[in-house]
């Protein structure tokens, strides 16, 4: 069993495991493109407040890693 040694996934691996394992979500393409578009619109609140709390270099991060999600998933 891999340990995630922090709470705040660092790479692509981590945040998988947490959508996935952690959150119990199964990532379909509809899920991935809806989190992108969401995330692409920097003026939606829930954007903004990610941004605040998490920072531009993890926004930039997870943003990345959902595109890397929807290269996996099937269509």
């Amino acid at each position: 069993m891999q340990i995630i040694k922090y709470m705040i996934p660092q790479d692509f691996n981590e945040w998988y495991r947490c959508i996935t394992v952690a959150c119990g979500i199964k990532p379909d393409r509809n899920f991935i493109e809806g989190r992108i578009q969401a995330l692409e619109n920097k003026t939606d609140s829930y954007t903004e407040s990610f941004i605040q709390l998490y920072g531009k270099q993890h926004y930039e991060n997870v943003l990345s890693w959902f595109y890397m999600a929807k290269g996996k998933v099937k269509a």
